[in-house]
């Protein structure tokens, strides 16, 4: 098991809109942190473009991340000791959603998966988005899963040592302790 520069257990949630710099930024910030970081992807590929999405995102990491891929169950994955950024929390709540299609049922579940995966030692780099701030939709779906995503961004939120929001690729600190 790599050691990491930095093994203390802690959590790190980096949050913004879409194209606002959070991927790099929780990138940059895990390589300083650790020479052989882990990149822990929750997307589920649902198309062409979305895979080229992904591919983008694979080619600018280098050969010094230890890449997995995982749509639901993180905590399977043994991260003792490193340094991991889970991309992103908004796609790992569209999986457990689509799943249930229950907010209650699908946000109880994604706690007790995120209180198994934080409970491990290791440095946890959560990125997530701010869907709330465009208005609320007309759309019944969407709506709940605006209520999913911010109800589970304010629990992973309450327990970060460290809350960041991306503004136009400047990282704005919220929370430090």
């Amino acid at each position: 098991m790599e050691m990491s520069r930095s093994t203390m257990k802690k959590i790190v949630l980096i949050t913004g809109g879409q194209r606002s710099g959070k991927s790099q930024y929780a990138e940059r910030l895990a390589l300083s942190l650790s020479d052989k970081p882990v990149y822990l992807a929750t997307a589920h590929i649902w198309d062409e473009e979305f895979q080229q999405r992904v591919i983008r995102h694979q080619q600018r990491r280098g050969l010094e991340w230890t890449n997995i891929e995982e749509e639901k169950q993180l905590s399977r994955h043994d991260l003792r000791g490193r340094v991991v950024v889970v991309d992103c929390i908004t796609l790992w709540c569209t999986n457990f959603f689509f799943e249930e299609q229950d907010v209650n049922r699908a946000l109880d579940k994604l706690k007790a998966e995120f209180d198994r995966l934080t409970a491990q030692d290791a440095t946890l780099i959560f990125v997530t988005n701010e869907i709330g701030w465009g208005g609320v939709s007309d759309n019944a779906v969407q709506r709940q899963f605006t209520d999913l995503q911010g109800w589970m961004n304010q629990y992973v939120a309450q327990r970060a040592d460290e809350v960041i929001m991306m503004v136009s690729g400047i990282p704005v600190t919220i929370k430090k302790s």
